[in-house]
């Protein structure tokens, strides 16, 4: 399958700098597939779409300030991205002003010793301090907002919404967007409906910023990331699903944890690292419907989306809502694909 045909043309001012007042108040793309009907709602309105009995699955990882301003012993500045942790005060890492050729570099982080070390495709980053390093991060740290966000870090605007209002688990590099427009109330609302409302754990990593490059979709190869679901939280959806009940999955995150732990019957673990790459002509096995932003071309979510709705589907909805004026990516507007 020819990468070429998940491209399209996104005028620049329409991805959006910055996240809407209210969270709430954000646009909604509703697209009813067997109708064949696409409404325009916001996003409030999404508890008209559910009903009693539905299952609605969120992503509670918490996103860490994971860039790090860092100074070379000669004063010079680097960047660092932090990606995965390794051990207590190791983690791998993206690293910018860095001389080729350099493979071992002292620096420091807030006055902190460290080290890098090159690691194949990243960096490893180990820190000199005795106590814990998640202290380093929350103080230096800033939310590792996407590159296409061509503004400053907005201090504590961003600490607050590049995050989901549920966040708990600390570990994600990038959020989970599809579940910033929901309020406590928004959640509180659907609960009255009838609607069991459970949390699954996807860690987000470096794989959500790397494009499809080549050219052969199924040439792609995933960067893995760390999934978690408790076991009483599958069984009830398992048992959910067998009764007919609907299960809503909030962003692809949310999509890749519940498809890999029901690959193979059901019997995945419950907890390890997932590489699964949905793409157009994958076969669902659990989701029934999904609520997500519009992404990036050639992106990873993108595909996935695009296997949930139909290829064709889903560039006419792009283009409509282009036609609109909605608001793209991380900080823009949504979607309901029920």
């Amino acid at each position: 399958m020819n990468t070429k045909l998940f491209d399209y043309y996104l005028p620049k001012e329409m991805i959006a700098q910055y996240p809407e007042g209210d969270r709430e108040l954000s646009r909604l793309l509703v697209l009813n597939r067997s109708a064949e009907l696409i409404e325009h709602k916001r996003f409030k309105d999404i508890t008209g779409y559910f009903r009693k009995g539905d299952v609605l699955i969120l992503n509670d990882s918490r996103v860490l300030p994971a860039r790090l301003s860092a100074r070379k012993e000669t004063g010079g500045n680097i960047d660092i991205l932090l990606l995965e942790s390794i051990d207590h005060k190791r983690w791998y890492c993206l690293a910018n002003g860095i001389k080729k050729g350099k493979d071992r570099l002292t620096i420091s982080v807030g006055g902190v010793k460290a080290v890098l070390t090159r690691s194949e495709a990243f960096w490893i980053i180990d820190f000199f301090y005795d106590g814990d390093v998640y202290d380093i991060i929350r103080e230096h740290g800033k939310m590792p907002l996407p590159p296409y966000i061509k503004r400053g870090n907005d201090g504590a605007l961003d600490f607050e919404r590049y995050q989901t209002v549920y966040a708990e688990i600390l570990g994600s590099i990038a959020a989970p967007t599809a579940g910033f427009h929901f309020t406590k109330e928004l959640l509180a609302d659907i609960e009255a409906l009838g609607v069991t409302v459970c949390k699954i754990t996807l860690h987000i990593g470096i794989g959500t910023f790397f494009l499809v490059k080549s050219q052969n979709v199924e040439d792609h190869v995933m960067h893995r990331e760390y999934y978690h679901i408790i076991p009483d939280v599958k069984k009830y959806i398992e048992n959910a699903k067998i009764e007919g009940r609907r299960i809503i999955a909030c962003g692809t995150s949310v999509v890749r944890t519940l498809e890999t732990a029901w690959a193979k019957n059901g019997d995945t673990p419950i907890a390890g690292h997932t590489e699964l790459f949905i793409y157009p002509g994958y076969r669902f096995k659990i989701i029934d419907a999904m609520i997500t932003n519009f992404h990036l071309p050639r992106s990873t979510p993108l595909l996935l989306v695009s296997a949930f709705t139909g290829s064709d589907e889903l560039i006419k909805c792009y283009k409509e809502a282009i036609d609109r004026g909605y608001r793209f990516y991380s900080y823009g507007d949504a979607m309901l694909i029920i």
